[in-house]
């Protein structure tokens, strides 16, 4: 085929595709809410957040980030000094399947496809009932590029709702339901 044809069929198929509506969009993550839990939504902008810790857990790597509210209150030593976290802080957990980098000096293990990203929020009020802290989960397919929210066949398993994590976290009851630990910098 010659390339003024190929030209031409490309945008005959674009004018087509425009012409009768249809069109391939990607999937909008912040229209999906755990049921009767948190929403997508409310965490928008996560992934410009500060990094509060990295970690390795059960074969995936993740990085942790807070919302200025959340990083502010580490800073101030909670919980550490013995102060709960207040409300509006937010949390982030993107887990990756780890991947070699083969062709780098020291082949350093670095982030390969996503996994899933995981959420908390600080509303003593609204999850009163689970430490005043509010979980999400949504497990994301790379293949589709698609999030969905986590469910029970997941791992862990994960319950419809707000608490999800909460049976997790009360062994940290004392660091006011957080496992993870503010890096020095």
């Amino acid at each position: 085929m010659q390339k003024s044809s190929l030209i031409n069929l490309v945008a005959s198929v674009s004018i087509s595709v425009l012409a009768t509506g249809v069109a391939i969009s990607a999937q909008d993550k912040y229209s999906l809410q755990v049921p009767n839990g948190l929403a997508f939504s409310e965490f928008r902008g996560y992934e410009d957040w500060s990094v509060i810790a990295i970690s390795e857990n059960e074969g995936v790597i993740a990085v942790i980030l807070g919302n200025p509210a959340m990083i502010g209150a580490y800073r101030e030593g909670v919980p550490g000094n013995g102060k709960p976290f207040p409300d509006g802080v937010k949390m982030a957990k993107i887990h990756w399947i780890p991947k070699k980098q083969e062709t780098y000096p020291g082949q350093p293990t670095v982030p390969g496809a996503q996994h899933d990203v995981d959420f908390m929020v600080k509303d003593s009020k609204r999850f009163a009932d689970s430490g005043g802290w509010g979980y999400g989960a949504f497990e994301y397919d790379a293949a589709t590029d698609v999030f969905r929210p986590a469910n029970t066949t997941d791992n862990p398993p994960q319950e419809n709702d707000a608490k999800c994590g909460y049976a997790c976290h009360t062994v940290v009851q004392n660091h006011d339901y957080v496992f993870t630990e503010y890096g020095k910098r």
